[in-house]
């Protein structure tokens, strides 16, 4: 609708009301004052042809005197508006007998009564009667009646209807009249605000449809046209305010499309990961298709007064340019109150785009148009300052969306940063121990696989050395565990001098190394083994003025000769390492034929307790508890195996390969999982989790899941209570059937865990592969994250892992107040060690406290 329609619409509408109430309230008016004037009329007409009664009456007239002066009243009104007719009461009907007159009404008879005149308007007649009331004077006459009697009454009528249409046409007509002067003057207004509204509209419209950019906003003027109106040009006025608003807050569309895209490509994947460098320079690409931006630089802290300085270039600088900007960034940083100026930096410079000519700033260009940010205290993976030069810098608008940028990408280029560190360090501990430094467990177990199959392919032989440190347990008890780390760590030092150049050496566990010698047969195994025994006799730690000796016992197999398998060969050498310390340590004893035969009989004589034990049902569970770090209460107990012979107790890893080997390892698992359940019901563990270590033997038959299922459920555990452990070493060659069993587990609300997290960069494919629920971290890196950095480090990578993927952390090996306090610190959610708990038959009280023997290792 257009606004001029509007408006002549409304004044219609307005007129039609005037007219409409106009009409109504004169009509209401002359009405009322019409009616009031008849009632007047009507009472001085009544009141008059009383007095002229009263005044024939004294006079002594006849009865045929007063029905003439009735008649003659009468016919007085008789054709006008006006009738008059007199009424007798019933005192004077009874002394002078009655008149011609109409019978008494209600209000003729009421008023009679009453002796009060009484007035009524029905249909457009005014009816007024008027009692004649007795006084002294008239009962000279009425004998009969008293002082105040009704001796009759006067009506007089009149009829207003017809005076009142009349009056009614007449107004209409005068309104009738008036109404097309006022539908003029409406349409004359409507022109006339229709005219300036539009004028208005055009003023605005052409200065809007001269706006292309944001740059346009800056010469629209429109309070400088008068539009006629107050309200118009105060509307003006609230517009030229949004408009300077606009100008600073509008940002150009194809401003906006840069920083969408720019946040799409802050994404982190895993590529981005892989080259950090590469990504934060396509980011630099990327801001240069909207804005020239020759550098962006990011200042990373890596220690007290250590910064480092990545330089990103477009294009490659020229000399004095790059040493502008390197003066200009150090300058920053010495100026920034949290930096101090004897702040050490490294400088790396990375060329983004080595074609496309030169990069020439002067010194003014770097003074004015670098934009940097730094905080105070670094941000994730250590980044404290990001920096960018770019002409944009010059427009207001353009340096705000500069300022957002530069505030994100220090977050996303120091989260990047710190996933590509975590993420080298996880995978460089995934094969090495971070105490010593040498191969860990897993890669031992690898090395050793891949030397068996080129001994065989090539006919050679190699020895292995399995070497145990004597006593290595009073070093940490008299000297503390930091004195047992740094020993471990001069230990290895000092093996990996006696060794060949291509010898491999490796950390097996605790105390345990162990060493493979390629292309060596028992004598040259024997020779470095015997070197290896002296060097490690002649070491000494030196330890605030004290001295610390030590010595070790060294096993000794050679392949084929002694096994044709890694299992058996490890086992053989093992055996070996024990034999050392029984003739009493600080020696290599060396295998004999009959060693040979008397080591597998040991492992065939396992063999019959493990049959046995199975069929008489003698494996005995140990419950080792779990306790929630921050609640100090027990939330869980890991089932460990264990076969009671007399009084000696026979652990689980003494057994457990044994076991998979013969074939038996499913129904050794299923035995223990059924005794563990029904013991833990027996003890009144009706809440918590329960941890049950899985073979990936037992996996590889169709029926061990279906076991397991039934053994939960007539024990009456909800699956949700129970945590099934995954160890990566044992079950990555079979990656296919285990997804699917865990799969099957998942489906029936069983929980799954990795155990030993940390032992193999295979365990970051588990996380990614399988719905893990808690993540055990290993050991070792818990025993020593209070001495050694690396380790400390590796937790802190492993926890901030964990957070982000929502899974629970349990750690392992907690075996002092300090560690467990350090966890609480950490945020760690639950710890299992010997402070917590030694495994055993009987579970602990919910809420737990330590024990005063609670302390040091076992």
């Amino acid at each position: 609708m257009r606004i001029r329609t509007f408006i002549f619409a409304a004044s219609a509408v307005v007129a039609l009301l005037f007219f409409g109430g106009s009409y109504w309230t004169v009509g209401r008016i002359f009405d009322s004052a019409v009616k009031e004037n008849a009632r007047q009329a009507s009472d001085g007409v009544a009141r008059v042809t009383f007095a002229t009664m009263y005044e024939l009456m004294s006079t002594g007239w006849r009865r045929p005197q007063a029905e003439s002066f009735l008649s003659a009243t009468r016919e007085a009104s008789r054709g006008s508006a006006q009738s008059i007719q007199i009424y007798r009461s019933e005192l004077v009907i009874d002394r002078f007998g009655e008149i011609d007159q109409p019978p008494l009404d209600d209000e003729l008879t009421l008023a009679i009564k009453e002796g009060r005149p009484r007035h009524s308007d029905v249909d457009g007649s005014i009816r007024h009667i008027y009692p004649l009331v007795a006084e002294e004077k008239c009962l000279r006459c009425h004998r009969n009646a008293a002082v105040g009697s009704t001796l009759g009454a006067i009506e007089v009528r009149q009829e207003l209807a017809p005076l009142l249409a009349q009056a009614r046409r007449e107004l209409v007509v005068a309104l009738s009249a008036f109404l097309p002067l006022a539908l003029l003057f409406a349409a004359v207004g409507v022109w006339v605000v229709s005219h300036r509204l539009e004028r208005s509209v055009r003023t605005v419209s052409k200065h809007f449809d001269e706006v292309n950019s944001i740059s346009d906003l800056r010469h629209i003027s429109l309070t400088r046209h008068d539009l006629g109106f107050v309200e118009f040009n105060g509307l003006l006025v609230a517009l030229d305010g949004l408009v300077d608003k606009l100008r600073g807050i509008a940002v150009d569309k194809d401003l906006l499309k840069f920083e969408i895209g720019l946040l799409e490509k802050f994404i982190i994947t895993s590529d981005v990961v892989k080259d950090w460098r590469e990504y934060v320079g396509q980011l630099l690409v990327e801001i240069n298709r909207i804005m020239t931006a020759h550098v962006l630089f990011s200042v990373f802290k890596i220690d007290d007064e250590l910064f480092d300085l990545e330089v990103f270039w477009h294009y490659p600088p020229t000399p004095e340019t790059r040493e502008m900007i390197e003066k200009y960034i150090r300058s920053a940083l010495a100026a920034h109150s949290h930096f101090s100026e004897f702040t050490t930096c490294t400088m790396h410079h990375n060329i983004v785009l080595h074609d496309g000519g030169e990069i020439r700033l002067s010194e003014h260009e770097v003074d004015l148009r670098v934009k940097s940010f730094f905080v105070e205290l670094p941000k994730i993976g250590g980044i404290v300052g990001i920096g960018v030069h770019s002409s944009a810098l010059d427009d207001e608008t353009r340096h705000l969306v500069m300022d957002s940028v530069l505030s994100t990408l220090l977050n996303v280029v120091g989260s990047v940063k710190a996933i590509y560190k975590y993420t080298h360090d996880l995978e460089y501990y995934a094969t090495r121990d971070p105490l010593t430094d040498l191969f860990n467990q897993r890669v031992f177990w690898e090395l050793i696989g891949y030397e068996i199959v080129r001994a065989q392919r090539q006919e050679y032989s190699f020895g292995l050395l399995l070497i145990d440190l004597d006593h290595f347990k009073l070093i940490n008890d008299n000297y503390g565990h930091p004195t047992g780390d740094r020993y471990l760590q001069q230990f290895a030092r000092t093996v990996q001098h006696a060794l060949r150049g291509g010898d491999i050496f490796a950390r097996y566990g605790g105390d345990e190394f162990v060493v493979l010698l390629p292309d060596a047969d028992l004598e040259v195994t024997a020779t470095i083994a015997q070197r290896v025994l002296e060097a490690t006799s002649t070491m000494v730690l030196d330890d605030d003025d004290r001295h610390i000796h030590g010595t070790g016992s060294i096993g000794l197999a050679i392949y084929p000769d002694h096994a044709d398998n890694a299992k058996d060969l490890f086992l053989f050498a093992d055996n070996m390492m024990y034999r050392a310390k029984a003739a009493g340590r600080d020696r290599l004893v060396m295998p004999t034929p009959d060693d040979v035969v008397n080591v597998f009989r040991d492992i065939s004589q396992k063999s019959v307790m493990i049959l046995d034990a199975i069929e008489q049902r003698r494996v005995t569970p140990y419950f080792q508890p779990i306790l929630d770090v921050q609640t100090r209460r027990i939330v869980g107990y890991e089932v460990l195996s264990r076969i009671e012979i007399g009084d000696s107790v026979v652990r689980a890893e003494e057994f457990v390969e044994i076991a998979e080997k013969m074939g038996v390892i499913h129904r050794l698992d299923t035995l223990v999982i059924e005794l563990a359940l029904n013991s833990l019901r027996e003890q009144g563990h009706d809440e918590g989790y329960i941890f049950i270590n899985l073979s990936p033997r037992a996996l590889i038959l169709n029926e061990f899941a279906k076991n397991v299922r039934r053994i939960v459920a007539d024990s009456g555990v909800s699956p949700e209570r129970i945590v099934f452990e995954i160890t990566e070493r044992d079950t990555v060659k079979s990656m296919g059937l285990l997804e699917r069993f865990l799969a099957d587990l998942k489906l029936e609300g069983f929980k799954l865990a990795i155990d030993d997290f940390g032992s193999g960069f295979s365990s970051f494919h588990y996380l990614r592969r399988f719905p893990i629920d808690f993540l055990k971290i290993e050991g070792e890196f818990i025993g020593s994250m209070l001495t050694s950095s690396k380790d400390r480090a590796f937790v802190h990578s492993i926890r901030s892992l964990a957070l982000e993927l929502g899974i629970t952390m349990v750690a392992e090996y907690v075996e002092t107040q300090e560690v467990l306090e350090e966890l609480g610190v950490l945020g760690i959610h639950l710890a299992q060690g010997y402070y917590v708990g030694r495994p055993s038959r009987e579970i602990l009280p919910a809420d737990w406290s330590p024990a005063p023997d609670k302390a040091g290792s076992p």
